[in-house]
């Protein structure tokens, strides 16, 4: 005895051991992880209290009445009608998870009667019901692969359902240009609309999977259960399923804004990178490859740092949850179905033989661990609801942003009045507040005023007015609002006040100084935004389109690449100046009544220029013109020169004008 006693002083002595080891371990890390994150607040202070206040505005990402209504605004589109693809896709789901728990069932009463026929050494009967499993085999295998079939298909079908309406929204218009420009809400949609709908449908087709399977599961078990053991056992796992589902939900509230800030990290990080390829010829020349390792180390830094507290979270919420869902739910579950065999006055198995009484205790025993397991990932799928929770407060906010960007709506710092508190503003900035008339043949500014969209006053009141056939050309310093204007011309800009008159969309024309070459063919380039159909509809032959580059000087390209159906990576393969030739020549494509030249002809000699500008007038395409060349003074009728004070003169070009530029 007293051998025996020291047996299990040490024994417990040991586990002692081992658990305070594993607690001094976990503090260590604890410790480790807050006296580093304390060291970041104080290196980045007055960017985490700018952090803080942005993620305030960010409405909170928990499993509540507000969570329930997103999901089901985004289930609606979804799943759109009551007979379409994703419900026959959702209705064999649903079936294969009905025959996979009946599967389960007969699979515990078939391999209870094998077991009893192993222990009764009963050679029939164990070759008998061998021979039904192995016949039963392909079926049930069938059903799982029918399951993971339709999961994986439906995964599929919402995210092409969610991808095509959002982005819809996004590219209607100018609204993706108007997300990272007008507005300042979200920063990384290329991040929302790829990986955080991805991401969304498969937490949401798995949440579907994971909770009707179990509450099937446990529907069955307690019907089978109850005639087996009563309604005492089955109704008291239920209760302590409702008790800790609250109190673990409780707990794992912080998962859903970790996981919104997790994906906000994540694109930041996918950001600077990008920017990195996107712009990585102007950083090669400036030998900035320090600068930007520096840059991509600390965003990368941030994310790390995140993911390590996230980590140590889900740490401490798996311990409690493995004790809770798995380890206490197998104690209730022995309680329970121990009563009636413990219970002497039980009539159930007072002339139970002690085989009878062995197959039914496996039997219900087995039932009762299925309904356990099952009790147990319904808790455990509060995890992912909650993990659910974040992705769908990132979806609603860019659904949100998308209708208020398409409803002429943003939100925007206003930073003209923070600089200027004592300046009084001679018109309120309301954005949008200015009058748009569609007219044919004429661009009239009647006291517009030139404001940037966070409220710095470019020009207080601008009035002018051009019709067709009267070119103009613009100059000024740098940041005087050359740009500003087109953008507002344009409408990528709203107006602040004042009445525009323009002509339609599709009869403004701009062409930049560093043109967009799309993907695609050689036809593609000069055509753009325009098809192949479209080209046709207007009746417009490819020698037509040979003659536009011949006007450019570009017809040598033609032989060069291939002919038009050539397929090349343009922005790369063609230079400078044929870039910007390759421009005009879309431009001649698309006959608008006026075009925009902001500096798109700095890389093209001046016989060529000259020879556009003759071409433009003599298919009647009025022109705006940036450019700081003397030699295009005699194109123009009409000077805009801003001087980047607010002051602007709008003349008439005579032979007194003094000329501007070089």
């Amino acid at each position: 005895m007293a051998a025996y006693s020291k047996y299990l002083t040490v024994r417990h002595s040991a586990i002692a051991g081992a658990t305070t080891a594993a607690a001094c371990a976990l503090l260590c890390l604890l410790n480790k992880r807050r006296a580093a994150a304390q060291h970041g607040k104080r290196s980045g202070k007055q960017a985490l209290q700018n952090n803080e206040q942005k993620e305030g505005k960010k409405e909170r990402a928990m499993v509540d009445r507000v969570f329930l209504a997103r999901i089901c605004r985004i289930l609606k589109i979804m799943v759109p009608r009551t007979l379409c693809k994703e419900t026959g896709y959702l209705l064999l789901i649903a079936v294969m998870l009905v025959v996979r728990t009946y599967c389960d069932i007969w699979m515990i009463q078939n391999g209870t009667v094998i077991e009893s026929a192993i222990i009764g050494r009963s050679r029939k009967d164990f070759k008998k019901y061998l021979f039904n499993f192995i016949a039963a085999m392909p079926a049930i295998s069938l059903v799982n692969n029918f399951l993971k079939y339709g999961l994986n298909e439906l995964k599929l079908c919402f995210r092409v359902r969610l991808t095509r309406y959002l982005y819809e929204e996004y590219l209607k218009a100018y609204t993706y240009y108007k997300m990272g420009n007008l507005d300042n809400r979200i920063a990384n949609p290329d991040q929302l609309l790829t990986q955080d709908v991805e991401k969304f449908c498969n937490s949401v087709v798995d949440l579907y999977s994971n909770l009707s399977k179990p509450f099937l599961d446990i529907v069955l078990y307690i019907f089978k259960l109850t005639s087996a053991i009563g309604a005492q056992g089955p109704a008291s796992m239920m209760a302590y399923l409702i008790i800790s589902g609250f109190f673990l939900t409780r707990l794992r509230r912080p998962i859903g804004k970790m996981t919104i800030i997790e994906q906000k990290y994540e694109g930041e990080y996918r950001y600077v990178n990008s920017r990195l390829i996107t712009n990585s010829e102007e950083i090669a020349f400036y030998n900035g490859n320090l600068r930007e390792k520096q840059t991509i180390h600390k965003t990368f830094r941030k994310l790390v740092e995140h993911l390590h507290n996230f980590i140590l979270f889900r740490f401490s919420m798996g311990f409690i949850d493995t004790i809770i869902a798995k380890y206490l739910a197998t104690v209730v579950g022995y309680l329970v179905v121990s009563r009636p065999f413990l219970n002497l006055a039980d009539p159930r198995h007072q002339n139970s033989t002690h085989a009878e009484l062995l197959e039914d205790y496996y039997q219900s025993g087995r039932m009762l661990l299925r309904m356990s397991q099952a009790l147990g990932r319904i808790v455990l799928a509060g995890r992912e609801m909650t993990r659910l929770a974040g992705f769908t407060a990132r979806i609603t906010e860019l659904m949100q942003v998308l209708k208020d960007l398409n409803s002429g709506k943003y939100q925007r710092t206003m930073v003209s009045q923070e600089k200027d508190a004592d300046k009084k503003q001679a018109l309120p900035l309301i954005p949008g507040s200015g009058e748009i008339i569609n007219t044919d043949n004429l661009i009239k500014f009647d006291h517009v005023p030139l404001v940037t969209p966070n409220g710095d006053v470019l020009i207080q009141d601008l009035n002018f007015e051009v019709r067709s056939g009267a070119n103009v050309l613009i100059c000024g310093p740098n940041g005087c609002g050359k740009s500003s204007l087109f953008r507002v011309l344009g409408e990528l800009w709203p107006l602040f006040g004042g009445r525009l008159t323009k002509p339609v969309r599709g009869k403004l024309f701009y062409v930049p100084q560093r043109p967009y070459m799309t993907l695609g063919t050689l036809r593609d380039q000069v055509i753009y935004p325009d098809t192949v159909e479209d080209q046709r509809k207007k009746g417009i032959s490819d020698q037509v389109l040979k003659e536009y580059l011949d006007n450019v000087q570009l017809g040598q390209i033609l032989e060069r690449e291939g002919g038009w159906d050539s397929v090349q990576d343009w922005m790369d393969v063609l230079s400078g100046g044929e870039k910007q030739r390759m421009a005009m020549a879309r431009l001649f494509y698309h006959k608008p009544q006026f075009a925009i030249l902001d500096e798109c002809t700095s890389a093209v000699s001046v016989d060529v220029e000259g020879y556009i500008y003759s071409h433009c007038r003599k298919v009647g395409i009025t022109l705006f013109t940036v450019s700081h060349r003397k030699s295009l003074w005699k194109h123009h009728e009409f000077y805009l020169h801003m001087d980047g004070r607010g002051n602007y003169e709008f003349k008439k070009i005579t032979e007194d004008t003094v000329e501007f530029g070089s």
